[in-house]
């Protein structure tokens, strides 16, 4: 018989105080019903000011499975995902947000579907229940991506889902500063599959993601996995040098057979324009390559980790110390 595998499950949590106790509940419940373990439930507070901090401190008392990542500020939702990755322990990791907009529930479905074989079962997101604009520029931005990026991502799908431990160490190689995770599992390859999982509208509290944050993760993924914009460019000059080359054909050929020159001031004004706009435009783009890589050769952490406390009597009785600080990988 193969030995049940044991579970991690990963969730970033950031000003999610009055969700917590129904998501560790729900989380809870979820991984008592599961054969094996000790299955553990890990929580990276991302610089949390509502008292998220302090409300995983006190579960911790009395959830032996909890263990607790708390980053010296807020590094953002990826980097608190690499935090949470970078301390599992189990043979299988779960990753989902704490907004309980991915149901843990469906974490036995990712589990079955694991055993028969696949690395990484990744969820399908239908029926969400955001706004119709929101729903349209994420189905467009996925459809996009997947088009214009070098690996094969599959569209639809977000953080949530199962990986196995094996593909957990190749994340934990990838050096990149702007990290795009559901990009970098597809990456790492081995077998993956999606299976349907019904997103659920958010149980409380606003969505951390502001429409600017929604824009850098959507440009972490373009710039990440796709070098469309620079080869845009060239096409573009490419194709800006044929038609002045054949305009320039006909101006020589009407002049001497016709006797006259094409004429068109504001013709020549718009092209002028238009060009000029598509030059900034693409010295934009190269200066954001640019300053990604900037970032990348800096080698900062990608976060800093304050204390972790484990939900186990002894640890957890010593909440008034404060461990050593750990530098983030």
């Amino acid at each position: 018989m193969t030995v049940p595998p044991r579970l991690s499950v990963a969730v970033p949590i950031y000003n999610e105080v009055s969700l917590l106790p129904e998501l560790l509940q729900r989380v809870g419940a979820v991984l008592q019903e599961l054969p094996g373990g000790p299955h553990e439930i890990v929580m990276v507070d991302d610089g949390s000011t509502d008292g998220s901090r302090q409300a995983l401190f006190r579960a911790a008392v009395a959830e032996p499975r909890l263990v607790i990542v708390a980053l010296s500020r807020n590094f953002g939702h990826q980097a608190a995902l690499s935090a949470a990755l970078d301390h599992v322990t189990g043979d299988v990791v779960v990753l989902m947000d704490g907004d309980l907009q991915d149901p843990p529930e469906a974490i036995p479905l990712l589990l079955r579907t694991h055993l028969e074989g696949y690395d990484v079962v990744y969820a399908r997101r239908v029926r969400r229940k955001e706004g119709w604009l929101l729903r349209a520029s994420y189905a467009t931005f996925y459809r996009i991506l997947a088009r214009l990026s070098n690996v094969d991502l599959p569209v639809d799908s977000g953080d949530f889902g199962l990986m196995s431990r094996r593909v957990v160490e190749q994340l934990r190689r990838a050096p990149e500063r702007h990290r795009y995770l559901r990009g970098l599992r597809a990456w790492a390859g081995y077998p993956q599959i999606g299976v349907t999982v019904e997103r659920a509208a958010r149980a409380g509290g606003e969505s951390k993601y502001s429409l600017r944050k929604l824009i850098a993760l959507a440009c972490d993924g373009f710039f990440s996995f796709s070098v469309a914009p620079l080869r845009a460019a060239a096409l573009l000059g490419l194709g800006a040098i044929l038609l002045s080359t054949l305009f320039a054909l006909y101006a020589v050929v009407a002049r001497l057979l016709l006797g006259h020159s094409p004429q068109g001031f504001t013709a020549l004004i718009v092209v002028m324009t238009f060009l000029s706009g598509t030059n900034l435009l693409f010295l934009g783009l190269l200066g954001e390559y640019l300053g990604r890589v900037y970032e990348e050769v800096k080698r900062r952490p990608l976060y800093v980790v304050d204390q972790i406390v484990r939900g186990e009597a002894g640890d957890a009785a010593r909440l008034g110390d404060r461990p050593a600080v750990e530098m983030g990988h």
